[in-house]
């Protein structure tokens, strides 16, 4: 893990320690409107290889990467949106779309929220130009929701890297980041098949 997370690093290196956040953020961007980068794993990889003393440097730190990803995700959100306002959807896509809507567990903008823990709603901008969510209740619900479960995240990092050495704390890091993906997908899994089978008796 040390040597991917330096490897990652060290293309954004002449950057000096703004290149991490240059490098999260690209890769929460891409995540939101191409296709899935796993953000969460390169996340705390980068913030654990960062040379930091713990302390206010290294909470400092932590503070900067939450606003790059809450930024990121944001205009990776609106990115997405505007293409597909803008564009022409043909209605058949439309109206699957909808249909998937009605069998989701919420609904509405709180869905959101739901899509951190179980995610079933990929192309997030898309899918709130498509079902006309309101745009400005879903990016209240993609900043609340990112600053909670990122948050946590981080602050669990932070603390392995105050207790162990470095190391160490990134191996823990990852594992729990690994688990907590493994955790979304088997629930995203369930919901999913939910939808499907709802959707197939409808």
């Amino acid at each position: 893990m040390t040597d991917i997370g330096t490897m990652v690093y060290d293309l954004f290196q002449p950057l000096g320690l703004y290149g991490g956040l240059v490098c999260i953020f690209l890769l929460f961007y891409v995540d939101a409107i191409l296709f899935p980068t796993v953000p969460e794993l390169f996340t705390v990889i980068i913030f654990t290889t960062v040379p930091l003393n713990p302390g206010p440097s290294l909470l400092m730190y932590a503070g900067g990467v939450l606003a790059t990803i809450v930024v990121a995700e944001i205009t990776g959100v609106l990115t997405l949106y505007m293409i597909v306002k803008r564009a022409k959807v043909p209605e058949r896509i439309c109206e699957v779309i909808r249909r998937y809507q009605a069998f989701l567990f919420c609904r509405d903008e709180r869905m959101i929220l739901v899509n951190r823990i179980a995610p079933v709603v990929p192309f997030l901008g898309a899918f709130i130009a498509v079902t006309r969510w309101s745009l400005k209740r879903s990016l209240a619900f993609v900043v609340i929701g990112g600053v909670i479960k990122y948050g946590i995240i981080l602050a669990l990092s932070g603390m392995f890297v105050v207790y162990f050495s470095q190391g160490t704390a990134r191996i823990a890091t990852v594992v729990m980041v690994l688990l907590i993906i493994l955790l979304s997908v088997i629930v995203s899994y369930y919901r999913k098949r939910k939808s499907q089978d709802a959707c197939g008796t409808a």
